[in-house]
């Protein structure tokens, strides 16, 4: 959650509780709405983040899947990040942001 302080200050201990654990759009790299409409992008090469090795992949149906290294369709597996694919640093970070572990 973020709070829209130009506007209001009604969410601004939400925001700080989120961001404190990590919690929603807190679990990774994102742009501010305001900062979007503005023209600001994060700049993804193949991997974004480096040495984070773990793809989030979104799955024809919607389902948020994430695949480590060594999994059967890893190799594969190719994110998009204009789709809201993305990499994660580690499988927990996965998890807390909603995202299951493939099944193979």
């Amino acid at each position: 959650m973020l709070a829209y302080r130009r506007y209001s200050l009604d969410y601004v201990d939400e925001e700080a509780d989120a961001r404190a654990v990590r919690r929603g759009i807190w679990a990774g790299q994102f742009v501010k709405p305001w900062e979007w409409r503005r023209g600001k992008r994060i700049v993804a090469n193949d991997n974004a983040v480096g040495q984070c090795r773990i793809k989030g992949n979104i799955s024809r149906s919607g389902e948020r899947i994430y695949h480590a290294p060594g999994g059967q369709y890893y190799d594969r597996t190719k994110i998009d990040l204009s789709k809201g694919e993305r990499w994660f640093c580690s499988e927990a970070e996965a998890i807390a942001a909603g995202w299951r572990r493939s099944k193979r």
